[in-house]
């Protein structure tokens, strides 16, 4: 089998646990962590002897399901990344931000921050981010701002993200406003991630799947998109705020295409859970509906080059990809 070089991206979730106010739409699926079982946080000896052992790293992200700031030292895993020359960057609903944090991220030399906002008004943003509260939000954005005006500093660099669907498109002219306001210097908007739709998929995710068939853009009407894509690319003209749309078709991957071509995450990229699971890709997300083996358990190495990861690869490669790769988002290039 091909040699398969460690990569140079690599993602780790610090934190699995699942809550109402960490998740981004209100379907409660994960029974890591509180009330279900002791906190389903990353032990921080873990994070640093598995990063020790990708010596050729140099981006990291460090997010999953879970709100990363949960982590009691999540700024600790970020300052002992950089201290190494990793660019880090993280997820956050900034629900748990506050002036001390603020401070910390600016501190810790976090290179890249991404916050996801799915709702321009309180009414759509609560109602996706069950039990969030939008006048909070907007406080916690000043805070970040007044951080870093008061340290000189221009890091994190701050990006909004966006998870496009049918009740959010409407609002998609004045994310890009509110973005601007608050100086953020990108505008990432996404699809929903996957359909799971895999046969082998838990039942307690049968929800996501229902939430996804009725909220996709996938399903939604052309016309409709364009309208308000157009006008989101018009306001983000006039503003100069760089602004990134998906594409709303699927791509074709015409026989003979290059397995890293279809997908390169299991080439390039590595993501772990917080137990130290190694899975395809972010996209799905969580180790119960695949993986490949404990890298915390068993060294990095060892997983790596195992079987299961060569087999994938192989798989993913092929004209027949892996189930769980045929309605990914970034498999169909919508993402």
């Amino acid at each position: 089998m091909e040699a398969v070089p460690l990569p140079t991206f690599l993602q780790i979730e610090p934190v699995g646990q699942c809550n109402l106010r960490c998740q981004m739409c209100p379907i409660l699926f994960r029974k890591d962590g509180p009330p279900h079982g002791p906190p389903a946080f990353m032990p921080f000896a873990d994070f640093t002897g598995l990063l020790d052992q990708f010596p050729a790293v140099r981006e990291l992200q460090l997010q999953g399901l879970g709100e990363p700031m949960m982590h009691p030292r999540f700024f600790d895993m970020v300052r002992y990344a950089t201290e190494r020359g990793i660019q880090v960057s993280t997820n956050s609903n900034l629900s748990l931000l506050n002036a001390r944090r603020a401070a910390m991220a600016v501190d810790s030399g976090l290179d890249w921050l991404h916050v996801s906002i799915d709702g321009a008004t309180a009414a759509t943003y609560e109602r996706i981010r069950v039990r969030a509260h939008f006048d909070r939000l907007l406080a916690n954005l000043g805070h970040l701002a007044a951080a870093k005006r008061q340290a000189g500093s221009a890091l994190p660099h701050v990006r909004l993200v966006v998870v496009v669907m049918r009740q959010n498109l409407a609002e998609l002219p004045d994310l890009v406003r509110l973005a601007h306001h608050w100086s953020m210097e990108a505008i990432f908007v996404q699809h929903l991630a996957h359909d799971f739709a895999e046969s082998s998929l838990p039942a307690d995710y049968l929800p996501m799947r229902e939430f996804v068939q009725a909220q996709t853009l996938l399903e939604e009407s052309p016309e409709r998109i364009a309208h308000y894509f157009g006008e989101a690319r018009r306001v983000a003209e006039e503003l100069g705020v760089p602004l990134r749309l998906p594409r709303t078709r699927p791509r074709l991957h015409p026989p003979g295409t290059p397995g890293r071509t279809r997908c390169d995450w299991p080439w390039n990229g590595a993501y772990l859970s917080y137990q130290g699971y190694a899975m395809p890709c972010c996209m799905v997300a969580t180790p119960d509906r695949s993986n490949f083996g404990n890298m915390t358990a068993h060294g990095v190495r060892e997983i790596w080059d195992g079987a299961a990861y060569q087999t994938f690869r192989q798989q993913l490669a092929s004209e027949e990809p892996p189930e769980i790769c045929r309605t990914c988002s970034v498999y169909a290039g919508t993402f």
